[in-house]
């Protein structure tokens, strides 16, 4: 796990700006830096260095090929490296490697093979820029679900001039002489409806993320990228469902046992100390017990807990813990630490995120780097395996939704819209769950649009209208799991995931976003999945050979983080009335100050929007911090 950077620019002070670039995200990659300069080209490229394999210098980067012809800025992990080692010299393309890092692996890969042909062998989590100096072409690639973050874009210089430039992080960006951060009103539109920036977007104007499964190739003259992909989530979904798995249940559970146990296995290598973040739940605590099955000694584990026995759900993964034998650490929490975080996230966060979850993420990433480097996860498996409520809940209203025919749904609503009724909260999503053609258009309503305000917060800015998101797949819940999938699980979980744990220099890891466990997952038929709403149900089944039952039938409860109660009192409360009352965002013209103030009052007086208030307040708080960096 590292950050990367680099831009096409030779009239800038190249090894200063680099170097700037280098220390702003120091915290991904404290154990080295490098930088490398074409005097031909004027492509610069810097690197900040985890070491997790191969800690010798012989892993330092920017790695330049054996044959001098390709330079590569990698950040992540290919966890099917030696596999691609074995390739390349059994092919006769490499006699012996310098060192055993993965990186000089798929640099002589995509020499040997060519880039998208070795992107379709490799299983891992990454994002990097690879140079052909030959050609002259730069080429960035991300991998298939999003892990590992990579920004890109057209920015100016001081003396106006336009210049293509990548990064981990868009703060980086900032380190640039002249860039001036504007920043994209749809972006933050879609922030205030969404908790996230979504993908192609960034908060800022001109700079955009590559979207997962994506290639980036731009050549000389460097002006026009050209986008392809060379893997995609939905045609995965699409070809599952056409080509469903046709064994039996118990046949379906052994090969994902079979699958989760491949990837775990291939995960847990690494040069340094591996745990695993663990909760009370059914993902991580699976992912656990296939790591303690493998693992010769206890498996060092962490959770988070609160103070409020309420909500504290740690006692659950201790005796988790206890039963498989691991080395449990966990760290109970108060409110007033959770909430002192709150302003400190805008340096590590880039892009304002106000999922409240990544404060108990922020803080268990802390407590795991101090006895590891890296940590598994059980991430992916509400989206791959029907785990929220709110599919069944969605899927429940559409089933009565659709008995009316769409003319007459649609019509009701239209008079809905006529008769001005739609300003009110209850009519507004009863015209537009009336007006949905699909389920999709339904979880959109209830999940995001149940505030009317957020078209009207950002003047000049607009967000996607609902009729936008479609059904890609034929079963109404697979359809919601893939919706999620490609927005919400890679611009909100994945970004969270990553900011939070390279804060503390740590590398998280995702075993159920292995490459061959997700394609088999979307062949499983639904009700492997969900049946007589039991959610994730063939993960529970699996997780009950190596965990009683007793000690996981309970309502999940996640990292839950109370923030309608912590809006409403003390310290919380002051800070908000503070930053909503003197909105720098309203002053600057970014947002509405009325409607700000409206949202503020209406909460206060009736306890709801509590996810509204929150959104503008950690935008209002990412902007102070973005303004005095």
């Amino acid at each position: 796990m590292c950050g990367i950077a680099g831009f096409y620019n030779d009239e800038l002070p190249r090894v200063e700006v680099i170097k700037a670039m280098a220390d702003r995200m120091a915290h991904r990659g404290p154990d080295d830096d490098g930088f490398w300069l074409d005097g031909q080209s004027g492509w610069t490229f810097g690197h900040r260095r985890l070491s997790i394999l191969d800690l010798s210098e012989s892993g330092a980067q920017p790695m330049i090929s054996a044959s001098e012809r390709f330079v590569i800025c990698f950040n992540g992990e290919i966890y099917n490296a030696e596999i691609l080692r074995d390739k390349l010299i059994s092919g006769g393309f490499v006699r012996a490697f310098r060192g055993h890092s993965d990186t000089e692996i798929l640099l002589e890969a995509i020499e040997a093979f060519g880039l998208e042909d070795t992107l379709k062998q490799s299983k891992g989590m990454f994002a990097f820029a690879v140079y052909d100096r030959q050609e002259r072409v730069l080429r960035l690639a991300r991998d298939r679900a999003g892990e590992k973050p990579l920004y890109y874009g057209f920015i100016r210089d001081g003396a106006r001039r336009p210049f293509f430039a990548f990064a981990s992080d868009c703060a980086l960006f900032g380190c640039i002489p002249g860039f001036r951060k504007e920043i994209d009103r749809d972006a933050l539109a879609a922030f205030l409806l969404y908790k996230y920036v979504p993908a192609p977007m960034s908060v800022y104007k001109d700079v955009y993320k590559l979207p997962a499964g994506s290639i980036l190739t731009l050549s000389e003259p460097f002006t026009e990228p050209v986008i392809t992909t060379y893997w995609s989530m939905i045609d995965t979904a699409r070809y599952g469902e056409e080509h469903p798995f046709t064994g039996s249940y118990e046949e379906a559970k052994e090969e994902l046992e079979r699958l989760l146990t491949d990837s775990v296995k291939g995960q847990m290598i690494a040069d340094v100390p591996v745990g695993a973040f663990l909760s009370g739940g059914i993902d991580s605590p699976l992912v656990v017990s296939i790591m303690q099955k493998l693992s010769e000694r206890p498996v060092k584990t962490f959770t988070i807990g609160y103070d409020d026995p309420r909500i504290n759900e740690s006692e659950f993964a201790a005796d988790i813990a206890r039963h498989l034998g691991t080395e449990h650490t966990e760290l109970i929490l108060t409110e007033r630490e959770m909430k002192e975080l709150i302003p400190q996230l805008p340096y590590y966060f880039s892009e304002p995120l106000s999922d409240s979850s990544v404060i108990s993420t922020y803080f268990v990433s802390k407590l795991a780097r101090q006895r590891v480097t890296v940590s598994l996860s059980g991430d992916a498996g509400d989206e791959l395996f029907c785990g929220y409520e709110r599919y069944w809940e969605t899927g429940e209203l559409w089933n009565r939704i659709n008995k009316i025919p769409f003319a007459l749904r649609r019509g009701s609503g239209s008079i809905i819209d006529a008769l001005r009724l739609s300003r009110h909260p209850f009519f507004f999503k009863a015209g537009e769950c009336l007006k949905a053609r699909n389920v999709n258009q339904i979880r959109e309503m209830i999940q995001y649009r149940r505030d009317i305000e957020t078209g009207y917060l950002v003047p000049g800015g607009s967000i996607p209208p609902i009729g936008d998101t479609d059904a890609k797949l034929n079963n109404i819940y697979a359809s919601m799991q893939l919706a999620d999938m490609e927005n919400y699980f890679a611009d909100d979980i994945l970004y969270k995931v990553d900011h939070a744990s390279m804060a503390h220099s740590l590398e998280s890891r995702a075993p159920m976003l292995d490459r061959d466990l997700v394609e088999f997952a979307w062949t499983l038929p639904q009700d492997f999945k969900y049946k007589d709403h039991v959610s994730k149900r063939i993960l529970r089944d699996l997780l009950y050979q190596y965990v009683p039952e007793s000690m996981l039938d309970r309502p999940k409860q996640g990292f839950y983080v109370p923030i309608r109660k912590w809006l409403l009192e003390g310290s919380t409360f002051e800070y908000t009335s503070e930053l909503l009352g003197h909105s720098h965002l309203a002053r600057d013209g970014y947002l509405d100050g009325d409607v700000v103030k409206d949202v503020w009052e209406f909460f206060q007086k009736n306890h709801k929007k509590h996810q509204l208030v929150f959104n503008i307040l950690m935008a209002e708080q990412w902007y102070r911090s973005v303004k005095e960096q």
